[in-house]
């Protein structure tokens, strides 16, 4: 293939179409470790069908709805607006309450007290409205992506990078979920790797979480891609360091 042709593809990959977040566009071209934890075992063994459940930045409500909790008992926020969109003509309809906000920076839209048991995969929280909506006894779980998360290759691609969040990590967010005073049942870190097989999977990837690669374009990084290019041709993949840490915590009764 010509450079003009891998060019061509790699454009054609940064512009493909993204919702939700469903990477099924890259399967077969990427391969990423398992975890020692299992999420949505936790998850699924946490939730009773009289729960009132809040999954906090739901994306498309893919995993919300496989979950398969009653919807009047169930709530949302999402703050992508593309994602938005998505909740409100899928989730919505179902009797799911849906609100569009971000949780980091502006209050939950819920009453205090009013959730057994919040979950959290891979968005933003503030620990403290965590805290007020969940009802005494109540349970928080997040899968968080740490700051670490892919940072060598991201400077690879960029070599200005910085990461965005480089303190988010186990230890500054258990401590501070203990100083609010929630009880931590469980936590644990862990970096797992991650292989992209062809530079085009990772150009889709890269364009899609624009936080760990800003100011990604294929035009702007045409010579690291030329360079990850031969990697793969010689070594068969491209590898990354993932960082994800889980948190489970209570509110005190």
């Amino acid at each position: 293939m010509t450079d003009r042709q891998l060019l061509d593809m790699w454009r054609f990959e940064e512009e493909f179409p993204f919702a939700g977040w469903d990477f099924s566009h890259l399967d077969g071209r990427w391969e990423e470790e398992e975890l020692p934890w299992d999420y949505e075992g936790i998850a699924r063994g946490l939730l009773r069908p009289e729960h009132e459940l809040l999954d906090m930045e739901t994306g498309g409500g893919e995993f919300l709805l496989a979950l398969r909790h009653p919807y009047e008992k169930t709530a949302v926020t999402e703050s992508y607006p593309p994602n938005v969109e998505l909740c409100e003509n899928g989730l919505a309809p179902l009797g799911v309450a849906v609100a569009a906000c971000e949780p980091e920076r502006e209050p939950l839209p819920f009453p205090d007290a009013r959730f057994d048991l919040v979950l959290n995969r891979h968005g933003s929280y503030c620990a403290k409205e965590v805290f007020r909506v969940l009802k005494p006894g109540g349970i928080f779980l997040t899968q968080q992506v740490g700051g670490r998360n892919n940072t060598l290759l991201s400077g690879r691609l960029l070599p200005d990078f910085a990461p965005a969040y480089p303190g988010h990590d186990l230890a500054r967010e258990s401590a501070k979920f203990e100083r609010l005073g929630f009880e931590i049942l469980e936590k644990k870190e862990y970096f797992p790797k991650l292989r992209f097989f062809d530079v085009g999977a990772l150009v889709y990837f890269a364009r899609v979480v624009e936080w760990e690669f800003p100011g990604f374009s294929v035009d702007a990084c045409r010579a690291e891609l030329f360079a990850l290019q031969r990697e793969i041709e010689e070594r068969g993949a491209v590898e990354s360091l993932g960082h994800r840490f889980l948190i489970l915590a209570r509110k005190p009764r």
